[in-house]
């Protein structure tokens, strides 16, 4: 835990932000926005309870003085203190977890899934719950679960491995539960999934009003990520189910979801979130910050920014790119952007591929860059290949540094880019080529699109809108909780809690009309777990740009 600056100044608001694996102990695109969000609001008070993967993650921002706390809640660090559960409280939380994982695999016991989480989230502040699903208990539990008659997951045939996989997985992801939830202000989570927990055990303890920001949808990419997982269908039934009811009563729960575009909306709808609660905000930039590049190189030249991770597909850009070579053989690719722990075979994948292609020479990882601007003057063109995004930063960065930019159509690319860029499908080699030689054969429609571009960024994805948007949503969060919960009072019981729950939603719906301005980007999954039978998938697909 950091204590920082512990400033005693009146704030307007209190706020504390949840994070997965991003800010403040990583770069990427959520740590840069909620970066830009701190330092836009320096009278508002932040916390911020940081979800890492081994605790020993250094912070790598500069925090501003209105951040007076950050606590590191590890995932894959040393097991939690506590005490195995006895008598009376080993069969209460033997019943709990029953019913949890009976929600998680059972479609007909789905109501049991949120009861059984607080009752867990009570014995994780007690010490109880990380000894017990370290136990041979919750490992017969969950066997038992899985063998009922009826259950789909049963004719797979788990076997003990399977169980014991599972547990451990979800005995990590549980953990920030034993975490202490804030007790006044908003709940900020940048991101679905785990970072949530701490959430909505302080609106159910608390009734601390809990904001959603979903950059990517973190269902979504823990289905992507789970495809290749090394796991057997079973231990994938029991995580996936954990995650997908997660996230239902995430978007129960919360007073307020911003998604960062409205691809991200349909999947909130879908899960059952209130389409009244919902207000798509997009990132936003500084365009001094990001001016016009400049001349262009006299090389034919494709650029790309990001981290180099599977999700952002670089093994289809490479693919294209040999294309656009058969075409101009002077062309270059220059990629941008750091290699993460754990992408390191991805990395040596992609450089195998450019030189089995025959294009070693001309492709080139350039790593992280001190300025990025100077990534995206590096290239004619800008390419983006991902096959999942929010509203990438690379992408509005580099269009309002005026160059063309070629981009898959996923997420929210198509509502940035607009007419100002060329869209394509993912994970379609021919059609990015196509579209690179296109532009690359035409300078003054790049020049025309990079105009475009770039007084599309300053009309509707400035920073400024961004931050406007999220401190009068702080503000009007924090007087909608003063109004139902006065701080000289504490809610009397959970029945309680909940009722102000719905009144802060309810207050809140009535301003959520429509869309404000600027957000995105999804966190990646937390966690270098050691190999063996509770090995977790690592960072799970990511769309961190960085």
């Amino acid at each position: 835990m950091h204590v920082l600056h512990g400033s005693r100044q009146p704030h307007a608001a209190r706020v504390t932000l949840l994070t997965e694996g991003t800010y403040p102990h990583s770069h990427g695109g959520v740590s840069v926005w909620c970066d830009q969000i701190v330092r836009g609001m320096p009278d508002i008070a932040f916390e911020v309870v940081a979800v890492t993967g081994t605790g020993r993650e250094p912070v790598v921002w500069d925090i501003p003085a209105q951040v007076s706390l950050i606590r590191s809640v590890p995932m894959w660090g040393p097991a939690p203190e506590g005490r195995p559960p006895t008598g009376r409280q080993e069969r209460r939380l033997v019943g709990a977890y029953e019913r949890f994982v009976t929600a998680l695999l059972d479609p007909c016991a789905e109501d049991g899934f949120a009861p059984a989480l607080y009752t867990m989230a009570g014995a994780a502040r007690d010490g109880l719950l990380s000894p017990f699903l370290r136990s041979d208990r919750a490992v017969s539990v969950l066997t038992s679960v899985w063998n009922r008659p009826g259950l789909i997951v049963r004719e797979a045939r788990p076997t003990l491995h399977d169980a014991l996989t599972a547990t451990t997985l979800l005995e990590h992801a549980l953990r920030p539960l034993a975490t202490a939830p804030p007790r006044s202000g908003v709940a900020h989570a940048v991101s679905g999934g785990i970072a949530v927990l701490p959430g909505l055990t302080a609106l159910e303890r608390h009734g601390v009003p809990l904001l959603l920001t979903e950059h990517g949808v973190y269902l979504r990419e823990r289905y992507l990520g789970y495809r290749t997982a090394p796991y057997r269908w079973p231990v994938k039934a029991v995580v996936l189910g954990f995650f997908r009811l997660l996230a239902e009563e995430t978007y129960r729960k919360a007073a307020l979801i911003t998604p960062g575009n409205r691809y991200n909306r349909l999947w909130e709808e879908q899960g059952g979130a209130d389409p009244g609660l919902i207000r798509t905000v997009y990132n936003g930039v500084d365009p001094a910050a990001f001016p016009p590049a400049g001349p262009e190189p006299d090389v034919p030249t494709l650029s790309w920014a990001g981290r180099v991770d599977p999700i952002k597909d670089l093994e289809t850009l490479i693919r294209a790119f040999a294309l656009v070579r058969e075409r101009l053989p002077a062309a270059r690719l220059r990629l941008f952007g750091g290699t993460p722990r754990g992408g390191e075979a991805y990395r040596q994948r992609c450089e195998a591929l450019a030189a089995g292609l025959g294009h070693a020479d001309a492709v080139t990882f350039e790593g992280r860059v001190d300025d990025i601007t100077d990534a995206y003057a590096a290239g004619n063109v800008v390419m983006l290949s991902s096959i999942s995004e929010g509203f990438p930063f690379t992408l509005i960065e580099a269009m309002s540094c005026g160059r063309a930019t070629v981009s898959t159509d996923v997420g929210g690319v198509r509502e940035a880019v607009g007419d100002s860029g060329l869209v394509v499908p993912p994970r379609d080699p021919a059609a990015m080529a196509a579209a690179a030689l296109e532009l690359l054969g035409d300078r003054e429609r790049r020049r025309r699109m990079g105009e475009a571009a770039r007084l599309r960024v300053i009309e509707q994805f400035t920073l400024r809108q961004t931050v406007d948007t999220f401190r009068s949503v702080y503000l009007e969060l924090s007087r909608a909780r003063t109004a139902v919960h006065p701080p000289e009072s504490a809610p009397a019981a959970s029945a309680t809690k909940r009722r102000h729950a719905g009144r802060h939603r309810a207050a809140f719906a009535d301003t959520a009309t429509g869309p404000g301005p600027s957000a995105a980007f999804a966190s990646t999954a937390v966690g270098a777990p050691p190999p063996g039978p509770g090995a977790a998938p690592g960072p799970v697909v990511g769309s961190v740009a960085g």
